[in-house]
């Protein structure tokens, strides 16, 4: 596999975990994810990072927007959505044969490892596939905002969005069948179109550390392997 990041942070929506019933974690998802990852990993090209949404099991800015729990209180549950996804995705990679490690920015030492700097990026160093969980550890902040300031803070030059799309569109695919997928854009591009894919907060932040953002789909064909080799499909977006 040839790619020419060294480090990478992938970042998953919790949706793509989510069974098509509706229920909130999938096993034969999260196996061919594991799988993807661990597979990706073994080449030894590449060194990952993962951040995981919970939006398949709640999401805090919906429920607040409902009027019946406060902003902060239903952020602080989203992230506790996050730890369950990522313990998932971490026993799964273990299963797949790849060692991995959950950190959470909000701490609960019974269940896994707090986040802090430097021990992920000694687990990194050695070829271990870190999850962090709890986004910010902050209430107003989403996941993609996480994921790019973990990246920043990992030395990774890349995060990878894999989503439910293959690359960002002049519009909704779904919608409009004659949407085109952009292959470049830059920060500013993405902020000035209001290009919904990520939000301004991390699209700003990424363009402050000089961070690649490639987005592409998490479903078959492509795959986190397939991006980062360039056989499937994705949008870039850096400087």
């Amino acid at each position: 596999m040839a790619t020419p990041y060294r480090r990478v942070l992938v970042k998953l929506s919790g949706e793509a975990l989510a069974a098509p019933d509706g229920y909130w974690l999938f096993a034969q998802t999260l196996a061919e994810l594991a799988a993807d990852i661990a597979e990706t990993v073994r080449d030894g090209e590449v060194e990952l990072a993962v951040v995981i949404g919970g939006g398949n099991i709640i999401r805090g800015a919906r429920m607040s927007q409902a009027g019946w729990i406060d902003r902060p209180t239903a952020d602080s549950m989203g992230m506790l959505a996050t730890v369950m996804n990522s313990l998932a995705l971490e026993t799964a990679l273990n299963a797949a044969g790849v060692s991995a490690r959950t950190m959470s920015a909000v701490s609960m030492p019974s269940i896994c490892e707090t986040y802090a700097r430097q021990p992920a990026l000694h687990y990194l160093d050695r070829g271990q596939v870190v999850i962090l969980a709890g986004g910010t550890g902050n209430p107003f902040f989403t996941t993609d905002t996480a994921a790019v300031l973990r990246a920043a803070e990992l030395r990774c030059q890349a995060v990878l969005k894999a989503t439910q799309v293959d690359g960002i569109y002049t519009a909704d695919p779904k919608a409009d069948p004659s949407a085109t997928r952009f292959q470049h854009l830059t920060h500013d591009e993405a902020i000035t179109r209001d290009l919904r894919v990520m939000d301004t907060a991390a699209f700003a932040l990424a363009r402050e550390a000089r961070l690649a953002i490639m987005v592409g789909s998490v479903h078959k064909p492509s795959s986190v392997r397939g991006i980062l080799s360039g056989t499937a499909p994705f949008t870039t977006v850096a400087p």
